[in-house]
């Protein structure tokens, strides 16, 4: 696709938010609904920022699958992850109600199973359930899921640079990561596809109630290491550097500063390494933009998309260098604002949608789909009033937090309309009009004629969470596994645990001193 035809498609696409989403909501009570509890297929892929999408207008990223998907289905255009880092995005994404309501605030800190799984609802409502891939929550609880092949790797091994926060310590393994190679193999999401692709054409014929089906790919997390193929499609020379206003990062937010501190970033990255790792990044959207369209392609060929639910997202997003962040753990919407798309089922088709949404409002309109409830609380409202048009019970805004490593104190997120709002417990908040600011360069806070949406903003996060409160309960769970990890090692066991992520140096200094705290 060409550039201005890319461009011009974005421009289509989001300009069907008036006219398509009318349209499908005058007709709502004549839309063909599934005669049965539908089947469900959740793909999400893994550090998959919602800019580098076809149907985005992103000028150089090719997603031809997705960009089919949108126009077949709904696009949320403002979706955001619980929170920008695996285990704790997860557990929102997973149980519908915000990360720190389970007690999970980092890569080490996971979900504590107090609150169900959508899987497990599923399952007690009469669902067969099997998940496929990258999970990230936490197998000492049943998550309703047949699992194959599934992973939890931070529940066996947690990053422990997200248990040193106050003061921060630094990471080594992040600044040589910003690069990009090709490869030869496929990816291990190609064999993630293809269960996915045996339970839908072999698996599901024996199975005689509704199903769900989840399948977490790993792609494009770095390493940003693209399939040759995919690689090639994406010339070093020709790739976007990062947009860095001048002045920017001398005025960069103190928490960001040390965020770039903690992972070695803060020292400039020779060009040619931010080209490769765009590159190879880039690359391996499309070669997973391969594998969703294989699975969308079955569900077509089979005539199983009438009554089944679609949908597509991603745990978080990656910064690729804008504002000087590489990776994920900060709220700029490069690394907190996800792709969601859902088609199928009877939804209507070719909708964009740009009121801002989270990953727990997905729980609770799976639930309302399969005509199913919990017990539970949600944090989240079901999004299947606003897909066709019509007032529903959605607040119009979403919520984001952050905790993880890198972090010096925790910050909170509220996106309502065009603006949104970050709040730092004990440091200074940011505040951005991302329409009119969408690389949220221009902070808007404590202005005058700003004064009044700061305090609305301000006001929904109040009534959502005591942030100081959430702030000291992070630093407390995460002091606490240190020290039963201090209570129970060796300082040569602790040593050999730190010094992967850490460095011999650090690792050592750090060994000693918290067999003395």
């Amino acid at each position: 696709m060409s550039e201005l035809t890319r461009r011009d498609f974005a421009k289509r696409f989001t300009a069907s938010l008036g006219a398509a989403t009318v349209a499908m909501g005058a007709g709502h009570d004549a839309q063909a609904k599934p005669r049965k509890r539908p089947n469900i297929v959740f793909i999400s892929s893994d550090q998959h920022s919602y800019k580098y999408t076809g149907y985005a207008g992103h000028d150089i990223v090719k997603t031809p699958n997705l960009d089919r998907i949108a126009k077949q289905g709904v696009a949320f255009t403002s979706a955001y992850t619980g929170h920008p880092v695996c285990v704790p995005g997860r557990t929102g994404m997973m149980t519908g109600m915000f990360a720190s309501d389970c007690n999970s605030f980092c890569n080490s800190t996971v979900w504590d199973g107090s609150h169900p799984t959508w899987g497990l609802v599923l399952k007690n409502a009469g669902y067969y359930c099997r998940a496929i891939g990258k999970l990230d929550l936490n197998d000492d609880f049943d998550m309703g899921f047949e699992e194959i092949e599934t992973t939890h790797g931070h529940r066996h091994n947690p990053d422990i640079t997200s248990l040193f926060r106050r003061p921060v310590a630094y990471r080594m393994g992040e600044r040589p990561g910003v690069d990009g190679h090709p490869r030869e193999e496929r990816h291990e999401d190609a064999s993630r596809a293809e269960l996915a692709l045996t339970f839908l054409t072999e698996d599901k014929k024996e199975i005689k109630k509704p199903w769900a089906l989840y399948v977490g790919f790993t792609e494009p997390h770095p390493k940003f290491v693209a399939l040759q193929k995919y690689r090639d499609m994406y010339p070093v020379y020709n790739m976007d550097m990062p947009n860095i206003p001048p002045g920017h990062l001398e005025n960069l937010h103190l928490d960001f500063q040390e965020l770039r501190r903690f992972k070695r970033i803060a020292t400039p990255i020779p060009e040619d390494r931010i080209r490769r790792a765009r590159a190879g990044y880039y690359g391996m959207i499309t070669e997973l933009d391969e594998y969703i369209g294989k699975i969308w392609d079955e569900l077509e060929r089979s005539g199983e998309l009438k009554n089944t639910l679609f949908i597509y997202t991603s745990d978080h997003g990656e910064s690729l260098g804008e504002h000087g962040l590489w990776y994920k753990n900060n709220l700029y919407d490069v690394a907190a604002r996800v792709p969601l798309v859902m088609a199928g089922a009877g939804l209507p088709k070719g909708v964009a949608i740009d009121t801002p949404v989270a990953h727990v409002d997905v729980v609770a309109t799976i639930l309302e789909m399969a005509r199913t409830k919990t017990a539970s609380p949600l944090r989240g409202h079901s999004l299947i009033p606003m897909m066709f048009g019509k007032s529903g019970n959605h607040p119009g805004y979403a919520f984001s937090e952050c905790h993880s490593e890198g972090n010096p104190t925790g910050s909170f997120m509220i996106r309502k309309g065009d603006w949104k709002y970050i709040h730092f417990t004990w440091y200074d908040d940011l505040l951005f009009n991302v329409k009119e600011d969408p690389g949220e360069f221009n902070n808007l806070t404590g202005k005058p004629e700003t004064a009044e949406i700061q305090a609305e903003l301000q006001a929904i996060l109040n009534s959502l969470v005591d942030s100081e409160e959430l702030t000291l309960r992070a630093f407390h769970a995460q002091e606490k596994m240190l020290k039963n990890m201090a209570e129970t090692m060796s300082e040569e066991e602790l040593f050999e645990t730190f010094k992967g992520r850490m460095g011999t140096g650090q690792a050592r200094a750090l060994a000693k001193k918290c067999l003395n705290i």
